[in-house]
């Protein structure tokens, strides 16, 4: 083997360890013909361990996690675990701890999987948001005054720094030129209403743009305006950047434009530290052990894993392996696809 990289499993809840499982058997599949080896070690975090012990991550989980060069993650959310809890324990807790401050979010439609915008396909729906995953208001800045009294006040700071904002738009203009397809940036935000916060962004952004990426065509887009031309004009984008609230919002949208939540994978980024990858769909808990979950997205984030790890011929195979498996999958829908989550991934490890 030329290559070893030593990969943090966390299978998680519900669905999760499911389609983790498929994910793994292209990746081993990915190993044998690049021969790139893989060391992993699993982690149980989650919510039965948290319905066992009390606790989301124990205090060694981060010193731990930055030992490895990536983390492939399955899915946080369980039905007897109250919501929040989970995600902001654990969820929250890596991606500030490890300081993965992008979200990387591909929206590209595969050939044969629906989408619900009509008459747009492939060379319409194929663009990158890149999201600030580290600031803004997921700090949980603010507080109650009053609570539970008819005077009640409830505040929640958007915090935005220099420093956040400008590492996040350098990485996005570096994307978009290594992306090199129209090397275009759009800026998505709200100057119109919130002015401080987006001040800071549009200015850095064009202060960055001007000075270090001339080459790069920079765009500003409303974040209202941007949902409706997602729909209406999705090839109108190549790399978008925005903020954490509004990234969080306008990926979703982007996922149902590709074809649901079963084809979307996103990578939480520390371009000088650990990364962690994933499905951005639930746990899905209604479908746990039925064997009918798509793995793909979880796939999808196998190959985005080894892109960011500079495997990138080991990436496109598996991307490939994903185009040609949907061309016999009448659905992307649980329980739809023609095929059993193992066939699914069967499929695609046969075709790497």
């Amino acid at each position: 083997m030329s290559k070893s990289y030593k990969i943090a499993v966390i299978g998680g809840d519900g669905t999760g360890p499911e389609v983790v499982a498929e994910g793994l058997k292209v990746l081993s599949a990915v190993s044998n013909k690049f021969q790139i080896k893989f060391d992993y070690t699993n982690f149980d975090f989650g919510g039965e361990r948290y319905k066992r012990t009390g606790e989301t991550l124990p205090e060694s989980a981060v010193s731990e996690l930055k030992k490895f060069d990536a983390i492939y993650l399955g899915a946080i959310g369980h039905p007897d675990v109250k919501p929040g809890i989970l995600e902001k324990g654990i969820l929250l807790a890596l991606r500030f701890a490890l300081d993965q401050y992008i979200n990387l979010r591909p929206v590209k439609l595969f050939p044969n999987v629906w989408t619900p915008v009509k008459d747009k396909g492939p060379e319409e729906i194929d663009f990158v948001v890149v999201r600030e995953n580290t600031e803004g208001l997921y700090v949980g800045t603010g507080g109650y005054l009053k609570k539970g009294t008819p005077d009640e006040v409830a505040t929640q700071v958007s915090i935005n720094t220099r420093k956040g904002v400008e590492r996040c738009l350098r990485y996005a203009f570096e994307y978009t030129r290594k992306r090199n397809k129209r090397k275009q940036l759009t800026l998505v935000g709200k100057t119109n209403v919130l002015t401080y916060a987006f001040d800071l962004w549009e200015r850095a952004f064009h202060e960055v743009g001007q000075k270090d990426f001339p080459d790069i065509k920079r765009e500003y887009a409303h974040v209202d305006a941007t949902c409706m031309w997602f729909v209406k004009n999705p090839e109108w984008f190549d790399v978008v950047v925005t903020d954490n609230l509004f990234g969080d919002i306008i990926t979703d949208l982007g996922a149902m434009i590709q074809g649901g939540m079963g084809i979307a994978a996103g990578g939480n980024i520390n371009p000088e530290g650990v990364s962690m990858f994933e499905p951005i769909g639930g746990s899905a808990p209604k479908y746990t052990g039925k064997n009918v979950i798509n793995p793909l997205a979880a796939i999808g984030a196998a190959q985005m894993m080894l892109e960011t790890l500079g495997e990138s011929k080991a990436a496109n195979a598996i991307e490939q392996a994903i185009i040609k498996t949907v061309q016999k999958m009448p659905s992307q829908a649980a329980g739809k696809m023609g095929m059993s989550t193992t066939e699914v991934g069967d499929a695609v490890a046969g075709c790497i």
